[in-house]
């Protein structure tokens, strides 16, 4: 068995392609550690119910108010730094008339994104700048393994073979997270619009939760954590022992699909318990790292069933 690790660097890497490493990682760890903090920013807001005695409750409204103008300041390097490539992925896609998974995620991050702000200027309303950051950063992971795996593995024909099967079904993903984002959108604004008229104190935080379920971060990670299984499935293997390229693009091709229609259902299923004004804003963006979780997990799960084979794979190559 060779030794394989994803996060080691290749000597023969290119300076450009160490560079653009170099600003993934540090996209990413600033995600996570802006992610910890706004999240724990964010916990005095999960305290507050009108049954507090109300000098409490006016202090805590204090505290919170408070709390959100940091997270505001926090989150603002992760929108134009952090979540840069998304940015630009989205800005070339749409210049070339294409519509790809930068397109939704981007839109996805808006729609959390702008009402918290509205929210923090005028002092009114929750905000879900944890959402924002929490999405930003599982995503920038996701992204940070699959580079690092493209960037470990050797030329040959396998991992080429796994590169286009990358390619192919990134354009059907790209199709079903475009969809599925423009559909919870204007669902979101309408269902939004009849609470208003119905209970306009309640309007808010409905139309919110449906905004930040409409960011696809599970259907961002579906492909890209399963190509990056599939290339450290490769890379693991004795020179000369490895998987059956078939099989194992076989097998990637079914998680990626698991991954992908598994967050839709999840959030199909979610989403009419939102609408019914179920599902509190907070409860939705857990409900967004549970399916991510889930995605990494089944991604994971490729990776140990081929590793399993370890013993054939060395059987193979002694032959």
């Amino acid at each position: 068995m060779r030794a394989f690790s994803i996060f080691s660097t290749p000597g023969g890497l290119s300076d450009h392609d160490r560079e653009k490493r170099r600003h993934m990682l540090a996209r990413m760890g600033l995600g996570w550690l802006a992610m910890m903090q706004v999240m724990m920013f964010a916990f005095p807001g999960y305290l507050r119910s009108e049954s507090m005695a109300p000098e409490n409750l006016q202090l805590l409204d204090q505290a919170i108010f408070l709390m959100n103008w940091i997270s505001l300041i926090l989150t603002v390097p992760v929108m134009f730094y952090c979540a840069w490539p998304v940015w630009r992925g989205a800005l070339d896609t749409l210049r070339h008339g294409r519509v790809g998974m930068d397109v939704p995620v981007a839109l996805g991050i808006v729609a959390a994104f702008i009402p918290s702000a509205i929210t923090t200027w005028t002092g009114r309303g929750e905000v879900y700048f944890d959402s924002v950051t929490m999405f930003v950063a599982f995503l920038l992971t996701a992204r940070y393994l699959e580079l690092c795996a493209r960037q470990s593995v050797g030329g040959d024909q396998v991992h080429q073979y796994i590169e286009q099967f990358r390619q192919s079904v990134s354009v059907r993903a790209n199709r079903v997270a475009f969809w599925f984002v423009l559909v919870q959108l204007v669902l979101a604004f309408l269902v939004g619009a009849f609470w208003y008229f119905y209970s306009p104190e309640h309007a808010i935080g409905v139309m919110v939760a449906l905004l930040v379920m409409s960011c696809p971060c599970a259907m961002a990670m579906a492909v890209p954590t399963a190509v990056a299984a599939a290339h450290a499935c490769h890379s693991a293997a004795p020179a000369g022992a490895g998987p059956d390229p078939l099989r194992l693009v076989q097998a990637t091709s079914a998680v990626a699909r698991q991954n992908l229609y598994g967050s839709v259902a999840w959030h199909l299923l979610m989403t009419p318990l939102a609408a019914f004004g179920l599902v509190a804003p907070w409860l939705a963006a857990i409900t967004m790292l549970l399916s991510s979780l889930a995605v990494a997990a089944n991604s994971w799960r490729l990776f140990r069933k081929f590793s399993g084979l370890r013993g054939d794979w060395q059987m193979a190559a002694a032959a």
